[in-house]
Order: structure tokens, then C-alpha cells, then sequence
């Protein structure tokens, strides 16, 4: 039985993915934010562990990866999931401190719990970090910059990982999904149509215009590429970014 550890895993793409290890068989530790989230995830997912956690408070995390490694008797899969948007603003906009935040949980957040977590990994037999980088780590992301900016850094993070663990047989691959089904994508229409003046609806079509596939990434498909990544069936995988995007163009 696998043990999975995944942040922000009470909602949205988490959530998705935590569902999805939880029916292939694994033993999953859930930490997120939203206190309420957690309880229903426990409610939906019967023997699923959560903890509430900031990603953006370091000695929560240190304390929190203890605890899922304790309970769980060990850990195979890190899913690193916790992110937030930030503002949608142009830079010379942007509040630093709403930049600072980005940068805390979606980058500093996600190398703290990787640390704290490493020495478990390398006691498994099958460890796996897979990251959760986006379609704004691959191209630029107009009034999006420090999401942006995060999500690249997590695929030089990513490749550099499995570089150093690679010695260890752990394996590191980042997600790049694009537009996703959900309340998150909904929040970012709004951003948009509300500084371009455009409806929700126009700005939803806008931006399927940049992809090959017109309709918005269903979560459970992230997800069965995550379970995919820890099988056996991914254990030649490493270093890469695999987009699920429904074949985007431009962010």
C-alpha cells in the first residue's frame, strides 16, 4: 500500500487527486488551509488522514510532514498541490506584499515541505515528488506575474530535484495543467473580464481560443496522470513536465 502524502489536497486538483490515490488502494494524509475542506474530504474518503496546515508557515510544515510520515509509518508519494493565485494586476500594480505571499506558499512552501519530506522518501522503495507547476510555467501570464513566476521556478526545482534523488531511485516529474474545471478557473474568467470589461462568457471563450482542445481540463484527468506517475507503469519517468492542457498555445 502506497502512503501519499499530499498538500492543498482538500479542494479543486488536489482534492481530484487525492480521490483518485485513495481508490487505487494507497493510504492517503491529506493537509490543506480550509479546516472545513478537510472535514469533508474525511467525511468523503473513508481512512483518509488530514491535518490543517499553512504551506506558508515553515514550522507548520516541518511539524506537519513529521506527523504524516508517523501516522502513515512511512512515505512513498509527496504531491506537492498548495498554491495560490495572488491578485490578477500588471506589475507596476502589484502590491509587494500580495507578490511575497505568491512566492511563500507556492515556492517557498513547496521547498520547505520537499525538505522535510526527503529523508522518508529515501526510505521508500518507490519514492515520488511530483510537483504541480501550470500553463503559466511554460509561457508568460499577462497580470499574472508572480503566479507565474513560481510556477517556472517549480520546474527548475522539479528538474533539479531529480537530479540530486535520482542516486536515491527517487523519481520527480511536474503536472503543467492548463485551463481546469473549478472554482479557481472561475475566480481568474472574473479577473479578466473585469479588467478587460469583456463578459465572463467572452473571456471563457478567449481563452479556449489557445488551445487545440475547446473545453476546460477536467480535474480526475490531472489526477490518473498523478496516480500514473507513482505506479510501476512511470518508473522511467523523471525531470519532466507533462502539460495536460488540452494542448494550449499561450497562457
Amino acid at each position: 500500500m502506497k502512503k501519499v502524502l499530499i498538500t492543498g489536497g482538500a479542494s479543486g486538483i488536489g482534492y481530484a487527486i487525492a480521490r483518485a490515490f485513495h481508490h487505487d488502494g494507497a493510504l492517503v494524509y491529506v493537509c490543506d488551509i480550509d479546516a472545513a475542506a478537510l472535514e469533508r474530504a474525511a467525511r468523503e474518503l473513508p481512512g483518509l488522514l488530514t491535518l490543517r496546515c499553512t504551506v506558508g508557515e515553515r514550522h507548520e510544515v516541518t511539524a506537519m510532514v513529521g506527523d504524516a510520515a508517523q501516522r502513515m509509518e512511512g512515505l512513498d508519494v509527496l504531491v506537492n498541490c498548495a498554491g495560490i493565485g495572488g491578485p490578477t494586476a500588471p506589475v507596476q500594480e502589484l502590491d509587494p506584499g500580495d507578490w511575497d505571499a505568491v512566492i511563500r506558499v507556492n515556492l517557498t512552501g513547496t521547498f520547505d515541505v520537499t525538505r522535510a519530506a526527503i529523508p522518508h522518501l529515501i526510505g521508500s522503495d518507490c519514492g515520488v515528488v511530483i510537483n504541480l507547476s501550470s500553463a503559466a510555467g511554460r509561457y508568460g501570464y499577462a497580470n499574472r506575474s508572480a503566479y507565474s513566476a513560481t510556477k517556472w521556478a517549480l520546474i527548475g526545482f522539479t528538474k533539479t530535484l531529480s537530479i540530486e534523488l535520482g542516486t536515491q531511485g527517487i523519481r520527480v516529474n511536474a503536472i503543467a495543467p492548463g485551463a481546469v474545471a473549478g472554482e479557481r478557473a472561475e475566480r481568474v474568467f472574473q479577473g479578466r473580464a473585469q479588467l478587460s470589461g469583456r463578459t465572463i462568457e467572452a473571456e471563457k471563450l478567449l481563452g479556449l481560443a489557445n488551445q487545440s482542445l475547446k473545453e476546460l481540463v477536467d480535474p480526475d484527468h490531472i489526477a490518473a496522470l498523478a496516480v500514473f506517475l507513482a505506479s510501476d507503469a512511470g518508473r522511467s519517468i523523471s525531470g519532466q513536465v507533462l502539460p495536460v492542457d488540452g494542448d494550449m498555445h499561450r497562457a
